[in-house]
């Protein structure tokens, strides 16, 4: 695929297809990764996205229980 550089204000930049938008699923911002002979765009995806999913699996599977105790048995309470 081509793309041809644009003016923008003062800067310039290529237009992304809508279908590649869609594809991507690409919302507000992008990352921008220089590699030494090209440049790869991600899309930034939400800190924590798919975890909730991720969550609800672990349960379903059992994979949900504590590793180790949260109360020591050489801890005090008042």
């Amino acid at each position: 695929m081509r793309a041809s550089i644009i003016q923008i204000g003062n800067s310039k930049g290529i237009r992304l297809p809508k279908s590649i938008i869609d594809q991507y699923n690409i919302q507000g911002e992008m990352e921008i990764i220089l590699n030494e002979h090209d440049i790869t765009l991600k899309p930034i995806k939400k800190a924590r996205e798919g975890w909730e999913e991720a969550f609800k699996q672990m349960h379903a599977n059992g994979d949900d229980r504590l590793l180790i105790d949260d109360v020591f048995e050489d801890e005090i309470f008042d």
